[in-house]
């Protein structure tokens, strides 16, 4: 403030020289500048005062753009814009306009169109003002989450609506100690993930699975849909027996294995857990190795998407002495109180 009050005293006193006096002055003091220039380091350090009275003269006289020395020209018009944009932001801080929307509100709004698909804008609105929002509809359409295709039931969605009466099926290969094959054939229940039956075969025919499916399911406990994948050894016998039994049918996607993710998760976790563990001498040998590792998981074995819980609901046990029980030979333990 103090350098631009002395710039316009001199400026006062200088109305009242001469002409040749001033020309005579400002050749001294280019020649002063010019030898301080020299010794100066190659960044000066300006302080805002200096920038101010910089961008006030050039704007009332352009021309001494084209002498300027300390600083370049464009430093001095970057200058000149930025303090344009910070005095309309100061004065347009306190503009009129619609209120804010609480964070709280807006996340809301993202929930319910999160959770609710099919609910459109006037939907949600009405939800909020039975929840005492005060807001807008077209608030609302503004805050919720805009998909990218009209809302409809994914094949997750369809699984997690019908858990509790759907099962899923799948077969595994598992080499021998003499290179051959055996296969396993595995029944899911989705609802508690338990493994209701299994079975092992060198041959699985259409007629095989249909009986494994009357073994594994009682004619009065049938599960509603049965999600199985498009395997050639499904054949007419097996959907018929099925439709006999009052289930529904549900082949997934040809090359979509993820449809059918809970029975692949399933023979992902007996091969890492059991089966690539050791060697299988024969298809006795195998049962007895998965009936043995059915127990295990169904009894002890805990699960994410159970909260971790087993399949069969394991009680906890807050007394006694915490001993460990080999299972498969020491492969996994189960541990208990007693």
């Amino acid at each position: 403030m103090f350098a631009i009050l002395h710039v316009l005293w001199i400026f006062v006193v200088d109305i009242f020289k001469s002409r040749r006096r001033l020309e005579a002055e400002n050749l001294f003091l280019h020649h002063q500048l010019n030898i301080a220039l020299r010794r100066a380091p190659p960044r000066l350090r300006l302080y805002g005062s200096d920038r101010a009275l910089l961008v006030w003269m050039t704007r009332i006289w352009p021309g001494l753009l084209d002498i300027s020395r300390v600083v370049k020209p464009e430093t001095i018009l970057r200058w000149h814009r930025s303090g344009f944009k910070a005095f309309w932001r100061w004065k347009s801080r306190n503009r009129a306009g619609r209120p804010k929307v609480d964070r709280e509100l807006r996340d809301l709004i993202r929930r319910m169109s999160k959770e609710n698909p099919l609910w459109g804008a006037p939907r949600i609105h009405g939800e909020l003002l039975m929840l005492g929002f005060e807001v807008a509809q077209s608030t609302v359409s503004k805050y919720m989450v805009q998909g990218r295709r009209p809302p409809s039931q994914s094949w997750r969605t369809f699984l997690r609506n019908h858990m509790e009466v759907t099962a899923a099926i799948d077969m595994c290969v598992v080499p021998t100690l003499t290179f051959e094959r055996l296969f396993a054939f595995l029944v899911l229940s989705h609802g508690r993930r338990q493994l209701l039956w299994f079975e092992v075969t060198r041959h699985p025919t259409a007629e095989w699975l249909a009986r494994q499916i009357t073994e594994a399911f009682p004619w009065t406990s049938a599960p509603s849909c049965l999600v199985r994948d498009n395997d050639a050894a499904y054949g007419h016998v097996f959907t018929s027996r099925l439709r006999a039994m009052g289930i529904r049918d549900r082949p997934i996607s040809p090359r979509s294995p993820w449809q059918n993710g809970y029975a692949e998760r399933l023979i992902g976790t007996v091969r890492r857990e059991c089966l690539d563990q050791m060697l299988i001498f024969g298809e006795a040998h195998l049962r007895r190795i998965l009936s043995m590792y059915t127990i295990y998981y169904n009894e002890s074995r805990t699960h994410l998407s159970l909260h971790k819980d087993a399949p069969l609901h394991r009680a906890i046990q807050r007394s006694g002495t915490v001993v460990a029980v080999p299972v498969l030979g020491g492969l996994h333990h189960r541990y208990a109180r007693i």
